[in-house]
């Protein structure tokens, strides 16, 4: 059957959505708008793990020939704090810059067939009415999401509370790396990593008070695409120098934003279905919109080609199969995220080995680190030995005067117990204080923590138990117990991370309400 498919957005998803489906349907009319130039590209470079390069790649090399022929990869994650630098291996990954991948997936577009049109503008989806299938690859901003109907679509927009700034520059960064720096105005980290072998990425963050504090708030943001913060470059490389070795950093449409995490409830309607930012994001940390646009599009012109007479049941099929896989990823995505809008914390609360642990245990346990890189977490555990004398869950741990042999406890009626020594929950040290069931209500939560003393916290999520936890240990110097379903590598993460100083099991406890408890003068 031949069918007319039009494709809105001329970037990576909608370019290789367009090639796969040309490529499997050779007879069907498919017709790409772009609004901008082919010349045209924002930003520096996408990054993708290993994984992520063998499911393309499976549907076709221009990826792996890309990178092989332009972009870089590497195996080790740096961090980069207070003088010291520390790395975790076993992660491999690959970037290219941004301009030079869209260049090779529009040659890979014409030679498919593909009829591209570059510098033409949809404003009204009226006009592709004589079209069997309409493709929405605009972007975060969509213009097809809104025409259609962001409440018919069921699409909401969370706006992160940090800052961020999208810079290159020309110092080679090995690979992915994250640079720390503080100042009399705050703290601010970056994201960097190579994309050639001329250019770094280079993304900035900031908590909105150091943001403001630098005063690097000026910059008019109603200016139209292309202009860039003068001043906050001109601030930032001065503030990363030294990191940066006298290298300076690349301006390109680079601005300072919140970043949103999208999610879409409906992927389509009637005949228009939406791939990749246009229905979800999910934070730089820890992948790219890019990966996510190309994976999109692998399995729509997968199932459009299997039911070019059927485009009902070939959009149900895709959003079916990869709304799963999108959940992953945003799941994961969240308490990196969070750890983005509390890094100052942690930069003046731990010290390098165990901020670098910290961060990378924000969304995998102990195990899982060590089978990538068993040197990195022998050396958490090797520093944990020195300071205590013993292995973390074997440490005792004094909390309302009673002292327990070890960190894994037991919750019951009676209290936390190690089998020998028992701390009542209603005792004069001890306060109950609820998570809270989402972030929104965190501050309220805080507000229930004791100036001394110990506080229980119960309830909420995985991630609200931690941050109350964090606020109580790191924020305030108490002890904290965190009340989970969790195993000895659970236990053993959460204590080495400086999350809090010993975990607490029992009956009752589950996932869904699993609580953090907080006790006594931290030690």
């Amino acid at each position: 059957m031949t069918i007319r498919v039009a494709c809105i957005g001329g970037g990576p998803g909608g370019l290789f959505f367009s090639t796969l489906l040309k490529r499997r349907l050779p007879e069907a009319e498919v017709v790409l708008f772009e609004r901008n130039q082919a010349t045209d590209a924002f930003g520096f470079g996408v990054v993708f793990s290993d994984a992520t390069l063998r499911r393309i790649n499976e549907a076709d090399p221009v990826l792996n020939d890309a990178l092989a022929d332009h972009g870089r990869h590497w195996d080790a994650i740096q961090v980069w704090l207070k003088g010291q630098r520390h790395a975790f291996e076993g992660n491999g990954m690959a970037a290219i810059h941004r301009r030079t991948l869209l260049a090779l997936l529009q040659e890979k577009a014409q030679e498919a067939g593909v009829d591209l049109r570059f510098g033409t503008f949809v404003p009204d989806l009226a006009e592709l009415a004589g079209y069997d299938l309409v493709v929405a690859a605009d972007g975060a901003n969509s213009l097809t999401r809104r025409q259609i109907g962001e409440e018919v679509l069921g699409h909401e927009a969370v706006e992160a509370s940090a800052k961020f700034i999208w810079f290159g520059t020309t110092y080679m960064f090995d690979g992915l790396t994250f640079v720390h720096r503080q100042n009399e105005h705050g703290n601010f980290a970056a994201h960097a990593y190579p994309i050639s072998d001329e250019l770094s990425t280079f993304i900035v963050e900031a908590d909105e008070q150091t943001w403001r504090n630098a005063g690097l708030d000026e910059f008019d943001t109603t200016q139209p695409p292309g202009t860039s913060d003068l001043k906050s470059k001109e601030y930032l490389q001065k503030l990363f120098a030294p990191d940066l070795q006298g290298h300076e950093i690349v301006v390109n449409n680079s601005r300072w934003g919140n970043f949103r995490t999208r999610s879409t409830q409906h992927w389509y309607k009637d005949n228009v279905v939406l791939v990749g930012d246009a229905l979800h994001t999910a934070h730089f940390s820890v992948g790219s919109g890019t990966k996510m646009a190309m994976e999109d599009s692998i399995v729509l012109a997968r199932e459009v080609a299997a039911h070019p007479d059927d485009l009902p049941t070939a959009l149900a099929n895709y959003e079916a199969e990869r709304k799963p896989e999108v959940a992953k990823v945003q799941d994961a995505a969240r308490p990196s995220l969070s750890w983005w809008e509390h890094f100052g914390r942690y930069h003046n609360a731990l010290d390098p080995l165990q901020f670098t642990f910290h961060f990378f245990s924000r969304s995998i346990p102990r195990e899982k680190i060590r089978r990538r890189d068993p040197q990195l977490v022998a050396a958490v555990e090797q520093e944990w030995l020195r300071r205590h004398g013993t292995d973390p869950l074997r440490t005792p741990l004094t909390v309302d005067g009673v002292e327990f042999a070890g960190r894994l406890l037991s919750a019951g009626a009676d209290g936390l117990t190690d089998g020998t020594a028992t701390v009542p929950l209603d005792a004069p040290d001890v306060t109950v204080v609820e998570a809270p069931a989402d972030e929104a209500g965190l501050a309220a939560a805080f507000a229930q923590l004791p100036s001394s003393g110990a506080a229980v916290v119960r309830g909420g999520t995985e991630l609200t138990r931690r941050l109350v936890s964090e606020e109580a240990r790191l924020g305030r110097g108490l002890t904290t117990v965190l009340l989970e379903a969790a195993d000895e590598d659970a236990a053993a993460t959460a204590i080495l991370s400086g999350r809090a100083d010993a975990v607490a099991v029992g009956a009752g406890v589950g996932a869904e309400n699993a609580g953090a408890v907080a006790v006594g003068g931290a030690r």
